[in-house]
C-alpha cells in the first residue's frame, strides 16, 4: 500500500497522506514519499495547483511516536532535518499554489504542515492541536514561525503551551485558516478553489507567494523594492499580456501559467 497517494487531473495534483489506520501519522517512509510527490509537482509543468489532504478521518496526527522512540531509529535530529524540514521548504519554494485540505484531526507536525501552505481550508469536523507540550517537546515543522504570524504571539503561545484543541470554526475566526466547510460539501468546495487557482496566472501567483514570504524578514523599505522586482518579473510573463489583452477585448482571459 502506498503511504502517499498521488493523482493529477485537470492540472491539479492531489497528494493524500495514506496511513488511515494510524491517523496518517508520519513515519520515515511516508515523509520521504511526500517529499518525492512535492518534487514531482515541481517538475511537472502541467500541474498548476496542489492539494494536500489525508485519507480516512484524520489529516495527520503528526510524527509516529513508535518511530521516534525506537532506540535503533534515526532520532529526533534526523527526523526533523531529513523528514519534516524538507517538506516545509519544498512547499514554500514550490512555484505553484498549495492548498491544505484538512479533512480531520491535525495534530503536532500534522497541524503545522498545513500552516505553511498557501491556502488552508478545513472540514467542520476537523481540529488543530499543538500537541507537543503534552510530551515535553516544542512545536516544530515551522510551527513557531507560522502560527504567531497568523494569529498573534499571545494566542499562539497559549495554544502551544496548553495544547488545547482548536475547532475548524475557531481556526477560521482567529485567522489560522482561510475557511471551513460542512463535511458533506468539503471535497467539492476544495475542488472549486483548486480549479480556480489552476486556471489563474501561475507565475503571478508564485511571485505573490514569494512576496509574502519575503515580507516576514524585510522592512517596509526593503519590501517596496522587493515588490518592484517581483512586479517586473510578473509583467514579463505571457499571462500578464493575456490578461491585459483580455481586459481590452472584454473577454475572459485564458492563462497558461507561463
Amino acid at each position: 500500500m502506498s503511504l502517499v497517494l498521488f493523482e493529477v487531473k485537470n492540472s491539479i495534483a492531489v497528494i493524500t497522506l495514506n496511513r488511515p489506520d494510524k491517523l496518517n501519522s508520519f513515519n520515515r517512509e511516508m515523509a520521504l514519499s511526500l517529499q518525492e510527490k512535492l518534487d514531482a509537482c515541481k517538475e511537472d509543468k502541467t500541474i498548476r495547483c496542489v492539494i494536500i489532504t489525508g485519507a480516512g478521518k484524520a489529516f495527520s496526527a503528526g510524527q509516529d511516536l513508535q518511530e521516534i522512540t525506537d532506540p535503533s531509529g534515526h532520532g529526533i535530529a534526523r527526523i526533523l532535518s531529513e523528514q519534516f524540514n524538507p517538506i516545509i521548504i519544498k512547499i514554500r519554494e514550490l512555484k505553484k499554489p498549495v492548498i491544505a485540505a484538512v479533512n480531520g484531526v491535525a495534530a503536532g507536525a500534522g497541524a503545522n504542515i498545513p500552516l505553511c501552505c498557501d491556502i488552508v481550508v478545513a472540514a467542520r469536523s476537523a481540529c488543530f492541536i499543538q500537541a507537543f507540550s503534552k510530551i515535553g517537546l516544542i512545536p516544530d515543522s515551522g510551527g513557531t514561525f507560522f502560527l504567531p504570524r497568523l494569529i498573534g504571539w499571545q494566542k499562539a503561545s497559549a495554544l502551544m503551551m496548553l495544547g488545547e484543541k482548536t475547532s475548524a470554526e475557531e481556526a477560521a475566526q482567529i485567522g489560522m485558516i482561510y475557511k471551513w466547510y460542512e463535511d458533506d460539501v468539503f471535497a467539492e468546495e476544495v475542488n472549486k478553489i483548486a480549479e480556480k487557482l489552476s486556471q489563474m496566472p501561475t507565475m503571478g501567483l508564485a511571485y505573490t507567494k514569494k512576496g509574502l514570504q519575503w515580507s516576514s524578514t524585510h522592512t517596509i523599505y526593503e519590501q517596496l523594492q522587493n515588490e518592484d522586482k517581483l512586479q517586473q518579473w510578473a509583467a514579463a510573463t505571457a499571462d500578464f499580456k493575456e490578461g491585459v489583452n483580455a481586459f481590452f477585448e472584454k473577454r475572459k482571459p485564458v492563462f497558461k501559467g507561463e
